[in-house]
């Protein structure tokens, strides 16, 4: 059975009288089903929306009016770092595998981008490409693009590749790119961004949806910068979440209510999305398809999430209650949790218990914090002198042995190195060899001599090899002698089971034969004793007869 669980976190505020959370716990991690129940929180925390990000080893909550994030260990439960910046962190998201080491991307009040990446400590921070406070980031299933949305109304897409190259277009070149920039705005809406998401699909046409305060949700082909639907709201939307199959977008609205926004609904020969007859005419959802629930009215929803299979939705609102809403009844189900305290983000955990799950062979054990170093980041290079730094440091733990692939007969010892997990051991013994002759000059062997030392290490090694295979055809040899003993002890056994078998029922015949004659002598003599008793009654009556006559 698959078990499902979110993480919650809430903005701190006065304590109410009646509120039973604990003093300063900010995220909460929620089972979900099929048995809900509270599994874990985290201290000291209080969050805006969109200011949370979640991987398999850790948690990072932006905090709400600092300039600092938290970063929590979810393997030790606690907190193990504070992370200070030099502007407030206002969204952020990470990008990269989910059990792996990937990059936090977060957007600030001055409007730029940052990234860092977790496992080198990498910082880069983009110039101002919005002119106000970046609200929302999104990172597409690839890993390759990012959308940002700001309350100035534009989303910008950029490529994450192009971030975090090291190789940068020169910015003095006009035929190229500016650097750190990114590559298309998306200009559409008229009010600030709420809320901004990707589509699940790893294809090129995967699609994206944003939400603002001008009360539209607009659906985005993000590649091409092509705008494919607009739907006019009746209210504004604060929240977005997206169907698991991409067939349709949830809207959460200030006075608790959902909307749904149904992909399909438009009858079209077409897909309806991609119809250029209906891509031009906006489109205002029905009053049957909003959803409303007295247990969640009056206390907007700031966010949303739906559940693994596409079945139900679930809410954080203002009041510090999670509802839960079936999708395909679409109506409000049962109250999940209250933590009394406004929840500000909602994100579903990839579910547990497949029989054969995907792991990483990687994975992020503590994150190192974000420097700025000249020797490391001023070095950005422009053209093709750039080269990495030399204290370029990727720190995370193996979780598995790395697999040894079979290296083609004949291959070369580049392509081995190519196509190795790691690398060769001839390659790791020449380098230390090299770095030692680097370290102690006096030793360094010339070029004669170190072709005489590289033959005759292949003498030993073909010696070696020669050793090892003549051990294993004693081992062979062995191996096959004591299966032959093994065999004619086990032949032995048998034949001495059988023998015993033969005397048992050879004795076991003659027992029986003893019997029949001991069985037939009795009878016989039985017989004889029974004639005897016969003949002796006969002389008695005849006695008798005669004392009778002579008595008359």
């Amino acid at each position: 059975m698959l078990t499902e669980s979110f993480i919650a976190s809430i903005r701190t505020i006065e304590k109410k009288a009646n509120a039973t959370t604990t003093k300063d716990t900010g995220i909460h991690l929620h089972k979900y089903q099929p048995n809900p129940g509270l599994k874990s929180s985290f201290r000291k925390s209080s969050t805006q929306p969109n200011c949370i990000a979640v991987n398999a080893t850790h948690i990072f909550a932006a905090q709400a009016d600092k300039s600092v994030v938290h970063v929590y260990s979810r393997q030790r439960n606690n907190q193990e770092a504070i992370v200070p910046f030099q502007e407030q962190i206002t969204c952020l998201a990470l990008a990269g595998r989910y059990d792996g080491a990937g990059t936090l991307v977060m957007g600030t009040e001055g409007g730029r981008l940052i990234l860092w990446e977790l496992a080198t400590g990498r910082q880069i921070s983009t110039p101002q490409s919005h002119l106000q406070p970046v609200t929302c980031i999104a990172v597409d299933p690839t890993f390759n693009f990012i959308i940002s949305g700001s309350s100035d109304s534009n989303l910008h897409v950029w490529s994450l590749p192009s971030l975090l190259s090291f190789l940068q277009p020169s910015p003095n070149d006009p035929s190229q790119p500016v650097p750190l920039t990114p590559f298309r705005t998306l200009p559409d809406h008229r009010a600030a961004i709420n809320s901004v998401v990707f589509g699940h699909s790893v294809s090129k046409a995967n699609l994206a949806v944003s939400a603002a305060k001008d009360q539209t949700c607009i659906v985005w082909d993000y590649r091409n910068g092509v705008l494919l639907h607009t739907y006019l709201l009746a209210s504004n939307p604060l929240c977005l979440a997206l169907d698991p199959a991409d067939r349709a977008a949830y809207v959460g609205y200030e006075d608790g209510s959902i909307q749904l926004l149904d992909f399909y609904k438009q009858a079209s020969l077409l897909h309806p999305l991609y119809d250029p007859n209906q891509q031009s005419t906006p489109t205002q959802p029905t009053l049957s398809d909003r959803w409303h629930s007295a247990e969640a009215s009056s206390s907007p929803v700031l966010c949303l999430q739906v559940s693994y299979d596409g079945t139900s939705l679930v809410s954080g609102h203002g009041n510090g209650k999670v509802h839960q809403w079936n999708i395909p009844k679409g109506k409000y189900n049962v109250q999940i949790v209250d933590f009394f305290l406004p929840v500000t983000n909602l994100l579903m955990l990839p579910p547990i218990g497949f029989p054969t799950p995907t792991t990483s062979t990687l994975e992020l054990h503590h994150v190192i914090k974000p420097r700025y170093e000249s020797s490391l980041f001023a070095s950005r290079g422009t053209g093709s002198s750039s080269i990495i730094p030399s204290n370029y440091t990727f720190t995370a733990k193996f979780t598995s042995t790395l697999p040894l692939p079979d290296s083609p007969a004949g291959a070369s010892e580049l392509d081995d190195a190519l196509t190795h997990a790691s690398f060769p051991t001839s390659m790791l013994e020449d380098g230390i060899t090299e770095l030692a002759a680097l370290r102690n000059p006096s030793t360094y062997a010339s070029p004669g001599e170190h072709t005489r030392l590289k033959a005759a290490n292949e003498g030993l090694k073909t010696q070696l090899d020669a050793a090892l295979g003549r051990q294993r055809e004693a081992i062979a040899r062995v191996l096959k002698l004591e299966e032959e003993s093994f065999q004619r002890r086990e032949d032995e056994a048998v034949k001495k089971a059988r023998k015993k078998r033969r005397r048992i029922r050879m004795m076991e015949a003659e027992e029986r034969a003893r019997e029949v004659v001991m069985g037939e002598s009795v009878k016989d003599r039985m017989e004889a004793e029974g004639d005897q008793g016969t003949v002796g009654d006969g002389e008695d009556g005849l006695s008798s007869d005669t004392d009778e006559m002579s008595s008359e």
